[in-house]
């Protein structure tokens, strides 16, 4: 249970080793946990004290969370973790078997992130793929209809959950139609509200148990 008063933000640092002003200032601002990225990543090792320093600046075992989705936003790399294709490409290449292939990946992949003290994983992308969604962000997706991506976001996250670390359901409420790199620009979504709470919301609401997003 996280205390009443407690900053409810994730924060991240500037490198690999945890420096003595940024020690002095998540003890006094108390944040909820930390995110990492590639510039905090070398090696397991360095990784591993990484954790441990960030937990031990605010005094608890705070979540340390990450994006490894495999394909081409994973923050951990080779040679010293597993290199994996984009989740679109497993999809298209095993149809209905699927799910039982990114469960078992993400049983492997959590393995991973927890060996080195990360228990919060930036995963499943639960967005819908269509003939419309930017290039930054389709071969992320895990299908390009509403059955098909919960199904398969599903077995994503159950494989997670299955070795200890917590999923985080990404981008809510729906990011397919995007047509733009949200990261430098605005898109306009110009569908229904019917129409997106029968498609875009939908795997969201199907998933809406898991416990991050």
């Amino acid at each position: 249970m996280i205390p009443l008063g407690r900053m409810a933000a994730v924060f991240g640092c500037a490198g690999p080793v945890l420096l003595p002003e940024e020690r002095a200032f998540f003890r006094d601002a108390d944040p909820l946990g930390f995110i990492l990225f590639a510039r905090n990543v070398e090696d397991p090792g360095q990784l591993a004290r990484l954790t441990a320093d960030l937990r031990e600046a605010v005094g608890r075992d705070a979540p340390v969370l990450v994006d490894q989705e495999g394909g081409r936003v994973q923050r951990l790399r080779g040679p010293h973790w597993r290199e994996w294709q984009p989740p679109l490409d497993t999809v298209a290449a095993l149809g209905p078997e699927a799910p039982r292939a990114l469960f078992l990946r993400a049983q492997l992949i959590a393995a991973e992130l927890r060996a080195v003290g990360i228990d919060c994983n930036c995963a499943p992308v639960a967005d819908i793929a269509g003939p419309q969604t930017h290039p930054f962000l389709r071969n992320r997706c895990h299908g390009e209809d509403v059955a098909t991506v919960i199904a398969n976001a599903r077995a994503v996250a159950d494989g997670h959950l299955a070795a200890g670390v917590l999923p985080v359901m990404k981008h809510l409420p729906g990011h397919g139609r995007a047509s733009a790199d949200t990261h430098h620009d605005l898109p306009t979504v110009t569908a229904p509200a019917e129409e997106l709470h029968q498609t875009d919301f939908a795997p969201f609401r199907a998933l809406a148990d898991l416990p991050m997003a």
